[in-house]
């Protein structure tokens, strides 16, 4: 029998610096709500989705910093998403910043959960490629300061198995990465679920602001064709404290085709039927990778960073 995951992407509009998580979790309620009444299993939010984008601004007070960060959850302003996806039977994705104590001292990490329909948290991830800079840029309409504000993740690209499929998650500047989705490849991951916050103008390479668009689809498409999988985009965008965050949240099947995509810069939901089994058809030929790939070749990969030359000569 054929395994079918009706899934939505819940983009939502800007969040203003002033907006509380009360307000924002009513927002998401709606979404969450819509998403349902489609038919929907699974929802997917955006990153850092109960904020706005803060890392667009330098602060130096750690208790103004921390102001951003959520230290349990769900917590006293988030609870009502996890009772109501409980009460309708849907699970979620949800992209927030963490300050959590571990390994023995606070680290703040920009981080993801996925929440099964009981509404109990099935896992958690924190972004491993964070963007940006850490020191202040001067003569720039905003700032991107994910490594000021966050640590790399400590967790890997774990995947699990729930709502009867193999889920990985990733944020944001993950999806531009190759490595991102194989690591959850050669779990069998069948749909891999992504928020992001994309800056327009780019901080560090304002040059490609004009491919900005084709290059997210380029990188979600490429990931779910490349590992026979289901990705899910989820922005937050729109005109955000004096910034444009990208749109073009979608769904993307194991082909590489684009099956939903959002039509605005708002709130606004997408959903599409994942039809899971369709991941066996480049699982068993193209991508067969227990047929197909060397691992004797790929030494580089994870023995190096940066790239270096071939020596002269």
């Amino acid at each position: 029998m054929s395994r079918t995951l009706i899934v939505a992407a819940a983009q939502t509009g800007p969040i203003a610096r002033g907006e509380s998580r009360a307000a924002v979790v009513r927002r998401l309620l709606d979404l969450l709500r819509e998403a349902h009444g489609r038919g929907a299993r699974l929802v997917v939010f955006p990153e850092l989705a109960l904020t706005t984008f803060f890392p667009r601004w330098w602060m130096e007070d750690q208790a103004e910093i921390d102001a951003w960060f959520e230290r349990e959850m769900p917590g006293p302003q988030t609870r009502p998403l996890f009772d109501e996806a409980a009460r309708l039977g849907v699970g979620f994705y949800l992209g927030y910043a963490e300050l959590a104590e571990h390994g023995g001292r606070v680290r703040r990490h920009n981080t993801s959960i996925l929440v099964d329909p009981s509404g109990r948290i099935a896992g958690k991830y924190r972004k491993v490629h964070l963007p940006g800079h850490s020191a202040f840029l001067p003569n720039r309409p905003y700032q991107h300061l994910e490594k000021k504000y966050f640590e790399p993740g400590d967790v890997g690209f774990p995947v699990w198995r729930t709502m009867d499929a193999n889920i990985g998650m990733c944020i944001c500047n993950d999806r531009r990465w190759p490595e991102t989705y194989r690591v959850m490849g050669l779990q069998d991951v069948e749909l891999v679920l992504v928020g992001y916050n994309t800056p327009i103008p780019s901080v560090m390479s304002p040059e490609y602001d004009h491919l900005a668009a084709f290059h997210n689809h380029l990188s979600l498409q490429a990931g779910a064709y490349q590992n026979a999988c289901f990705v899910v985009g989820t922005a937050k965008a729109g005109h955000e404290e004096g910034s444009d965050l990208l749109a073009g949240s979608c769904i993307v099947a194991p082909s590489g085709e684009i099956i939903a995509l959002a039509s605005t810069d708002g709130d606004e939901v997408i959903t599409a039927v994942c039809r899971l089994d369709l991941c066996l058809i480049n699982k068993r030929s193209t991508f067969n990778f227990a047929a197909h790939r060397r691992i004797e070749h790929y030494g580089l990969i994870a023995s190096r960073t940066g790239a270096e030359p071939p020596p002269a000569g």
